[in-house]
């Protein structure tokens, strides 16, 4: 297969996101009760590339992923792209490219966005069956505490992905008690605004294949409130997870005590090298 560069990626997506620019302006714009403004575009890249991409994520060494079992969430993440083949590395590189911040900052409206190079709670993430993340909040920072959190890039790569097989990345109202569902389709590009109030989750995938997303954050250095605030990331349960939802309560109570108290963001050394 032709060894696509980050400079022909970006172009890919840059265009792919400008011809639709209209709609996807108006798509934000169309507020709704979730609290976390949206778009999504289908077909972002050639199709044999993104099938590229996935096949290259289930070879890749299994000891390279980092596992995350808990109460919140069950999931694997990897964000150490050097290691592996050039084309993941070069895939989310074009994220970072000034072609593609500036045609999102023009549909967001959203000004003077920066990438994260260290990939900080970003990278690819794999789901297998009964892999779930439970309703939250994205943390407010970057893992230096010096820019606020704007916008997360999720881009699906699973092909013949559908929404009966779980897996769906979910939004909620701000009681989590409201959900909207947007299937992880393959090749689907979804960015979303990450505010204090943005709860999403993904709902339990439900088939034994690997749902597989490589996601990027955009950042500002200034508020988006106009003051300074800080939160870790919170979690809550789901509408029927009466108990999950009180432990929950007292779950990110303390971890952002310890935050405040310690001076340190979760999972703050789990970035690209």
């Amino acid at each position: 297969m032709q060894n696509y560069s980050t400079k022909e990626l970006s172009n890919i997506i840059y265009y792919k996101l400008n011809e639709s620019k209209t709609y996807l302006q108006n798509y934000w714009n169309n507020k709704n009760s979730f609290h976390a403004d949206f778009f999504y575009i289908d077909d972002l890249l050639p199709k044999n590339i993104t099938e590229e991409i996935y096949n290259i994520l289930l070879k890749m060494n299994k000891t390279l992923w980092n596992k995350n079992t808990s109460f919140r969430e069950k999931k694997k993440g990897f964000f150490e792209l050097d290691k592996v083949n050039v084309l993941i590395s070069n895939v989310t590189e074009a994220f970072h490219q000034p072609n593609v911040i500036n045609i999102i900052e023009s549909i967001t409206e959203i000004k003077s966005l920066e990438a994260d190079p260290s990939l900080y709670a970003g990278g690819i993430s794999m789901m297998n069956k009964d892999d779930f993340l439970n309703p939250h909040i994205d943390n407010s920072h970057d893992r230096k505490k010096k820019k606020y959190r704007r916008l997360n890039l999720l881009f699906y790569v699973s092909p013949k992905w559908e929404e009966k097989m779980g897996g769906n990345l979910e939004l909620w109202s701000k009681n989590v008690k409201e959900r909207k569902t947007i299937e992880s389709k393959f090749n689907r590009l979804v960015v979303m605004n990450t505010n204090k109030y943005s709860w999403h989750s993904v709902s339990k995938v439900k088939v034994e294949q690997a749902r597989c997303c490589i996601s990027n954050y955009y950042f500002t250095k200034n508020s988006p409130e106009n003051k300074e605030y800080y939160h870790v990331t919170s979690f809550n349960g789901r509408p029927n997870e009466n108990v999950k939802r009180i432990y929950c309560l007292f779950d990110n109570f303390f971890r952002q005590q310890i935050s405040n108290l310690f001076k340190i963001s979760r999972g703050k050394n789990l970035i690209r090298k």
